[in-house]
């Protein structure tokens, strides 16, 4: 009796497990699902880099001299062809006086060598007509000849050292304009390196006084972000962009890639090579770009049609290191069961992945929690979760 009341119980619990299984709520993980349907799946590319003007020339000297007036400051609004500054022309305009004075002496010399050759002339004249009568020897008639080749090359030889002087000339009044720097273009003064009293130096090395200012156009601030090489044949001209400038975190401005350039280089403490991408701004979203400010954007490289898509967290991924290979699998709720799916994926975003095979629209796919997702099992009995609890998946989808 006491064995038949033992294998009745044994018997009793086989039955009650399974079915306090499927019966008890209690005993089953809650999961939210979300039904597969379609979302546009924003494909991109991050790139960090920093803000600069497209429109910016550093101006330096091409004569040397002590700074004698300047007539900006940093941050003035300049127009262009405006005087900014002037280096002390004492020398450069001693100089010019002194090749005009030059060129009017070779001048006047020209003109008593003509007054000259004149004289000669007529005197050749004459002569020729003594010798043609036989009135005059023919050395003397010789001698006038040579004398008047000679006043005539004399003209030449003024007229060539005129050329000359004006060249001195020339180059001395381009000399002494280089003492007065004008703006190229209108905009900013950025930067001021340089003080009155302190000496212009014309160089091109980052010598002290080699640099006299920076003025940019404030209108053409962009962004240049290094973009890897692995990743530039995906990003295009005209390409989407979100630029998030690091001092303002929480206000990203939208943008559109304007060139690539067409040959790569390597950063700075970096061992691989990027391209430099332009991105000019579309909505700086209330945000104040400033130059210099570092910076990453996100260039959005796919945006085409919508396709069927499910949150990432809800894809698992098996990955055999030996072979590389990595097999992506859901979790589909079939009334009240958890059945593990096969399938393919394609391109992703920051939240969505697109779903190519293996689902079809509509299917209630599992999104979690995670701490059930890690793990949950094909068959194993779970229970969706109250539609309060359930709302952010809805809202997903």
């Amino acid at each position: 009796m006491k064995k038949a009341l033992i294998l009745l119980l044994i018997v009793a619990v086989v039955i009650a497990i399974p079915l306090l299984r499927r019966g008890g709520g209690n005993t089953s993980p809650e999961v939210t699902l979300e039904a597969l349907a379609t979302h546009e799946i924003r494909s991109s590319i991050l790139a960090s880099g920093k803000l600069a003007h497209e429109e910016e020339v550093k101006l330096s000297t091409e004569v040397i001299g002590k700074v004698s007036e300047l007539y900006v400051e940093e941050g003035d609004h300049v127009s262009k062809g405006q005087l900014l500054l002037k280096i002390d022309d004492e020398a450069p305009t001693a100089l010019v006086e002194q090749q005009r004075a030059t060129t009017r002496i070779q001048q006047i010399a020209i003109e008593s060598a003509k007054v000259r050759l004149a004289n000669l002339e007529l005197q050749w004249q004459r002569k020729k007509e003594l010798h043609n009568r036989g009135l005059l020897d023919d050395d003397s008639f010789d001698a006038a000849s040579n004398e008047l080749d000679l006043a005539k090359l004399e003209i030449q030889t003024r007229e060539a050292s005129l050329a000359q002087a004006r060249a001195l000339l020339e180059e001395a009044e381009k000399n002494l304009a280089k003492t007065r720097v004008y703006a190229p273009l209108t905009g900013i003064v950025t930067s001021l390196d340089i003080k009155v009293g302190e000496t212009a130096i014309s160089s091109t090395t980052n010598v002290p006084g080699s640099s006299l200012m920076t003025i940019a156009n404030p209108d053409s601030i962009h962004t240049e972000v290094n973009v890897d090489e692995a990743d530039i044949a995906n990003v295009a001209v005209g390409q989407e962009a979100e630029i998030v400038a690091i001092a303002y975190p929480d206000q990203p401005m939208k943008g559109v890639v304007k060139s690539i350039a067409v040959s790569a280089k390597q950063p700075t403490g970096s061992q691989s090579l990027s391209f430099t991408v332009e991105i000019g701004f579309t909505d700086t979203g209330g945000a104040v770009p400033r130059p210099g400010m570092s910076a990453r954007a996100e260039i959005f490289t796919n945006t085409g049609e919508p396709v069927l898509a499910l949150p990432i967290q809800a894809i698992q991924v098996t990955e055999d290191r030996s072979t590389g290979r990595k097999d992506y699998h859901v979790y589909r709720f079939e009334e009240g069961v958890a059945r593990k799916v096969e399938i393919s994926v394609g391109d992703s975003d920051d939240a969505y992945q697109a779903i190519t095979d293996g689902l079809n629209s509509g299917d209630r796919i599992i999104t979690g929690p995670d701490r059930v997702l890690r793990n949950l099992e094909d068959g194993d009995d779970i229970r969706e979760a109250s539609t309060k609890d359930a709302e952010p998946a809805k809202e997903a989808a």
